[in-house]
């Protein structure tokens, strides 16, 4: 039997990243879902939203908000589900999916998917978050991060060229 991608409803997504997610808590929200499937029993989720960074936010990009698996899930499992991200992603019309890992992170599981590092950010202050939207501090804000991104080529500019 294989690891199949399945589709995931965004309230059991959230739910599965609050029971097994190592440090992050659920988003509050997400635009879809995709989870993975082993012997019949969910064994890793994927939630793609708006990006978290304003500067994201400019109607051509998602973000992959969290990517959780169970400890005993397939080798590979997160790599099979930021594959199905941007798959699912590119056919829905956005031309740019990104994602962050936290800089002790290997990233194996995005190199994996073909995924490519596009910046390192650093650590958070939380004097300056706590002001910020209200938001609660987590320990990962804190922490300095790798941006990853992949990107699908913009057919506009394509035709501008020729």
């Amino acid at each position: 039997m294989t690891l199949t991608i399945v589709p995931c409803f965004l309230g059991e997504a959230r739910e599965f990243v609050t029971n097994f997610h190592r440090h992050n808590k659920a988003p509050l929200s997400g635009i879809f879902a995709v989870g993975a499937s082993y012997l019949g029993k969910l064994v890793g989720v994927a939630i793609v939203g708006r990006p978290t960074a304003r500067g994201f936010q400019d109607g051509t990009t998602v973000e992959v908000t969290r990517c959780c698996v169970v400890e005993d899930a397939p080798k590979g499992t997160p790599s099979a589900l930021y594959g199905a991200c941007w798959r699912a992603a590119k056919a829905l019309g956005w031309r740019r999916l990104i994602t962050y890992t936290l800089q002790s992170e290997s990233g194996a599981s995005l190199r994996g998917a073909g995924w490519k590092v596009l910046a390192e950010r650093e650590a958070r202050n939380p004097a300056d978050w706590q002001s910020r939207r209200g938001r609660e501090w987590q320990t990962v804000v804190g922490q300095a991060k790798i941006l990853w991104g992949m990107t699908q080529p913009n057919p506009q500019a394509m035709k501008e060229t020729e």
